[in-house]
């Protein structure tokens, strides 16, 4: 090989670029920072329409299936699992518990680098305090 130089020397710079996340997470201390949500301390103990389990890896399909319900099958109640019925809104019925965007979705959302389209429709809500 006439370029086995040239060739290492690519190779190398290629295996910097494509773990540069991992280093960069390593050194900066933040590659597990996973963040915590917490709700309002006068919600404690209440329970949401489905789990956390569930809510944390599965809410936007639910979202998504309220969405076409609502939309196109003009469908207006959900029934939980557990036999609960909520009003399929994300403003009235998400929001009054999730009151604070920034630091309840907009948190996970920028950590899983997600732009989720909900407030291209829907009015994005005020911070307020509770």
């Amino acid at each position: 090989m006439f370029d086995s130089g040239k060739v290492i020397a690519g190779l190398i710079v290629f295996l910097i670029l494509v773990t540069a996340p991992l280093w960069y997470g390593a050194i900066s201390g933040r590659g597990g920072e996973v963040p915590e949500l917490v709700l309002p301390v006068e919600l404690e103990g209440q329970d949401c329409i489905r789990d956390t389990e569930y809510m944390r890896a599965s809410h936007m399909d639910l979202l998504n299936q309220w969405r076409d319900d609502v939309v196109r099958n003009g469908e207006r109640v959900y029934e939980a699992p557990d036999g609960r019925r909520y009003v399929m809104s994300l403003q009235n019925t998400c929001m009054s518990c999730h009151h604070n965007k920034t630091e309840f979705c907009d948190r996970c959302h920028d950590y899983m680098s997600v732009d989720p389209y909900c407030w291209q429709c829907h009015v994005e809500p005020q911070e307020r305090e509770r």
